[in-house]
């Protein structure tokens, strides 16, 4: 296993701090593991490989988001670990099952920094009160420190303990092991399970077949962006024609705005 070296240790604790304040106000998209690991990647000279763990555990994440503060797998982590073990390993499959781990396990640093958060709002509440509006800014500024440092020191930490994580592996039960590995595989199917759920499938079902068929027979003939494409040619296809078929005097169905969740 090769050494991962410090510059890239650095620039990727930093990379991990930022993402995650990005997470939490701009959402400019640094923080997706898909651009994690394929910024690792790229850092790393393997591209390819922080593109498959990356994209691997961005369809985990689809349709999970932090609804009412709820703490979810901190994969943006978990792409930036996994994908660098994974490079100097030469293993994509054991960085994708340490990228699974990291990231649920960081799940508590993501409970612990809120924990620490309070303080500082409490903190702005009162300044509030009396009408210093310094320290209110003051405040949230040194809230934003206590995310930075929640993901850049983990992050830090696993990329320089990155040439002992295989033999870490080597005293963890293989039940252990196995069950992370099948996580990993279910997590991106159960990712797009969930954000099905959540699209009116029965009314657009057509769409969705053709899709599925473009993937499962036509795979070699067919990319991702030429499915997309292919949908959005259709989308615009229903969207132009919709109205021609319509009662005269409608505007078209209703429905088309509404929002499919089965019970």
């Amino acid at each position: 296993m090769n050494s991962i070296s410090v510059l890239v240790i650095i620039i990727m604790a930093i990379y991990a701090g930022i993402a995650h304040l990005d997470a939490l106000s701009t959402q400019f998209g640094l923080f997706t593991p898909l651009f994690a690991g394929a910024l690792t990647g790229l850092l790393m000279g393997d591209l390819n490989a922080g593109l498959t763990i990356g994209a691997t555990l961005q369809l985990a994440t689809l349709g999970i988001a932090t609804y009412g503060g709820a703490s979810v797998p901190d994969f943006l982590s978990g792409s930036i670990i996994g994908t660098a073990i994974a490079i100097s390993a030469g293993d994509v499959g054991l960085g994708l099952t340490l990228a699974t781990a990291v990231g649920l396990i960081l799940t508590q640093l993501d409970v612990f920094a809120r924990m620490i958060n309070v303080v500082f709002q409490h903190m702005a509440d009162a300044a509030a009160q009396k009408g210093d509006f310094a320290t209110v800014e003051r405040s949230n500024l040194l809230g934003m420190i206590t995310w930075f440092l929640s993901r850049s020191i983990p992050v830090a930490v696993g990329l320089a303990l990155g040439t002992q994580l295989e033999g870490v592996t080597g005293w963890i039960p293989n039940w252990i092991m196995d069950g992370l590995r099948y996580a990993g595989g279910l997590l991106p199917a159960m990712g797009i399970a969930i954000l099905m759920r959540y699209l009116p499938l029965k009314k657009f079902f057509a769409f969705f077949v053709i899709g599925f068929v473009l993937m499962a027979y036509f795979a070699a003939q067919f990319s991702i962006l030429g499915v997309a494409l292919v949908g959005f040619a259709l989308a615009a296809i229903y969207f132009m024609f919709k109205g021609m078929f319509a009662p005269k005097g409608s505007k078209g169905s209703d429905n088309d705005s509404e929002v499919e969740i089965d019970g």
